[in-house]
């Protein structure tokens, strides 16, 4: 998938700003503040609904404006013309709408067009805690598979229904008949999320190797070990972890009264990420961090880019300011490749990026960024 051109409403720095692309590479340089990363925090919500910096819309809203607006025009394999809107306003909420008709559900725009990021807080996947490795796991299902995101919603609804069933009845006796029907909801759902991410898991190692053999980290072994609450053999079926989710539901539910929360389940799961048997949080060096993100990230591409009919747009904020020469050069020169689709950069200090872009052809292109305000420089200028 190609984006062609966005138009940003109201979007932080951005009164009106409307912005063109090219196929390959595109540098937003600028100084801080410009509103570089607005202009990709936008293009994730064409593809995601959603900002990637924040879950709270008004904070994306220019400062004493009633509403923001983004549109884009994509150009893809499935569809030649793509036009997708999002209009937000705090007391009508959030719309969108692909070539003029309104989406049902917010949900539906997920996977028409794929996305990966790469910004500074990646780090936050081996350093921080599991959510955020849930997360990263969640998103890139979510894309490749949407039967899975519809899993993830009712899974969710139904541990919202539970945890609200538990609060109101903690320190008192739980009726058997009345949870019953919700643990059979969670172990449903719940059972087709884990077994489908002890089966990804499996395949999606091999694609992080590769991506750490790439950035030529080729002396440690990266593995990533799945650990749930539920004890399912190696594979399980849907079925089977259903059935294993059901039994430790009704194992916890004394547990869970006192505590007022549904405490097994996939929104427990961890991802253990390792260096030659070594877990990456605990034992792996500040280098390692980063390059174990960045292997993550390329593997993310490596594994949508393989079962999508469009190719994932690529999006990298402020990335190569934290970067050594030689992983800057192992990225862009992935970047350059024929089989890498459209990139979106930011970067402050950008000379040096600029001319190596600006060598690179027509594909290409740096677009200053300041205040808002917009100045294409095509490569070959």
């Amino acid at each position: 998938m190609v984006l062609r051109s966005v138009r940003l409403r109201n979007i932080r720095a951005h009164a009106d700003s409307v912005l063109t692309f090219a196929p390959g590479i595109n540098l937003l340089y600028g100084s801080n503040g410009a509103g570089k990363t607005n202009i990709l925090e936008a293009v994730h919500y064409l593809c995601l609904s959603k900002s990637f910096l924040t879950s709270v819309e008004r904070y994306v809203l220019r400062r004493s404006t009633p509403f923001f607006e983004i549109e884009g025009e994509f150009e893809g394999t499935l569809r030649r013309e793509l036009t997708i809107r999002i209009a937000f306003a705090p007391r009508e909420g959030k719309r969108i709408f692909i070539n003029g008709a309104p989406l049902d559900r917010l949900a539906d725009i997920v996977g028409v067009v794929p996305v990966v990021v790469f910004a500074p807080g990646d780090q936050s996947l081996t350093f921080g805690g599991p959510e955020e490795r849930r997360k990263f796991l969640n998103s890139m299902l979510s894309q490749a598979r949407p039967a899975h995101l519809e899993d993830l919603m009712r899974y969710r609804r139904a541990v919202r229904q539970r945890n609200e069933y538990l609060v109101k009845n903690r320190g008192r006796q739980i009726d058997e008949s009345l949870i019953a029907p919700l643990n059979a909801i969670l172990a449903r759902f719940g059972g087709r999320i884990i077994a489908l991410r002890s089966a990804f898991l499996k395949t999606f190692g091999q694609e992080l190797k590769h991506a750490w053999e790439r950035l030529g980290e080729a002396i440690e072994k990266p593995a990533i070990q799945y650990q749930t609450p539920i004890q399912e053999k190696e594979q399980a079926s849907a079925k089977e972890a259903e059935s294993a989710l059901l039994s430790a539901l009704a194992s916890s539910t004394r547990r869970d009264v006192e505590l007022g929360r549904t405490t097994v389940g996939p929104h427990r799961d961890e991802l253990i990420f390792k260096l030659d048997d070594q877990e990456v949080r605990r034992f792996a060096s500040t280098g390692q961090h980063r390059s174990f993100a960045i292997a993550l990230k390329l593997a993310q591409y490596q594994y949508l880019d393989s079962r999508l009919e469009e190719k994932p747009i690529l999006l990298l904020d402020d990335v190569f300011d934290s970067l050594d020469p030689d992983r800057t050069e192992v990225i862009l020169e992935w970047l350059r490749d024929e089989s890498t689709g459209q990139s979106l950069l930011t970067a402050a200090d950008a000379e040096r990026l600029r001319s190596r872009v600006a060598q690179w052809g027509t594909a290409n292109r740096c677009i200053q960024i300041d205040q808002g305000g917009i100045t294409e420089n095509p490569a070959e200028e």
